[in-house]
Order: C-alpha cells, then structure tokens, then sequence
C-alpha cells in the first residue's frame, strides 16, 4: 500500500531547516500542494507537537508529524523528507532528527496497513541507508516501490 503513497510530490532530500517547527511545516506544505490536506492540516501538525509533546520521534532520527482527520485531511497520504542537516526536536532519547515521515489520513483505520508496512520499512537497515545517503528522491521512491511487504 505505502509504494502508492510516497510519491514524487511528497519525498524530498537534503532539505534545509532552522528548527522542528520549520521542517514540520515543509513537510506539510508538500500535502498542501499534492492535495492530500487542506492548509490548516500544517497548523495542526505543529499545534499537535506543541499541545501533546515530542512523542512524534519514534525512532533515533526519525519523527512522525501528523495531526487528525478532521485537521483537513482530503486523502491519506505519506511523505519523506530527509534533511539536510539534523536538527533538534527535544527528544532526548532520540534526536537529533534527520528524517521526517508524515502521515495523512482520512479515518482512525483505513491507513493501519500502510502503517504496518512503515513500521517495517523504518525498521530497513538498507532502505535508511537510501535515505540518509541518496541525493535523489527517485532511490527512495523506486527502493520502496520494490520493497516486500509481507506482512501477515
């Protein structure tokens, strides 16, 4: 399910971002322009940041922005964008964050497969190895496009 939801419109490489707050908003803009969320959906991820936490960094380097369904969600999508250099979240666990993986989605269920599959991709030694060290967005794209996703 997710190869249909990264796409040329929401992956992006080697962006440069002055805080958490800043590469949020990136991130969002791209589904604002992809027409996947309205523009209030970008509010609402870093108003989510702000009102819940960094609980959004799931992994070392790694942050999940999102925000609900209702925040103007037109369809589910997922996006990438690694940056630049890596910037601070206050996650003391896990930043700094380098990569960006954020989510849409226009109910409570229909994107928990494609969460499953990201769960396995994030857990790919080689497919962060892509990201981190890849200058096109087509590596990205076509690695996950080729990916397995046997899940049972």
């Amino acid at each position: 399910m997710i190869e249909r939801l990264f796409n040329e419109k929401t992956v992006e490489l080697n962006i440069e971002a002055k805080n958490w707050e800043e590469a949020i908003r990136f991130c969002g803009n791209l589904f604002v322009k992809s027409g996947n969320t309205e523009a209030r959906y970008v509010d609402a991820m870093i108003n989510t940041v702000k009102s819940m936490g960094q609980y959004i960094v799931i992994e070392k380097g790694i942050a999940m922005p999102h925000a609900r369904p209702e925040d103007g969600v037109k369809k589910i999508g997922m996006g990438l964008v690694k940056l630049k250099k890596p910037i601070e979240f206050g996650n003391e666990e896990y930043d700094p964050v380098d990569i960006l993986i954020f989510i849409c989605a226009v109910d409570k269920t229909s994107h928990l497969k494609a969460l499953a599959e990201l769960v396995t991709l994030i857990e790919d030694n080689k497919f962060l190895s892509i990201v981190r060290n890849s200058s096109s967005k087509e590596d990205v794209i076509n690695y996950i496009k080729t990916k397995n996703f046997n899940l049972i």
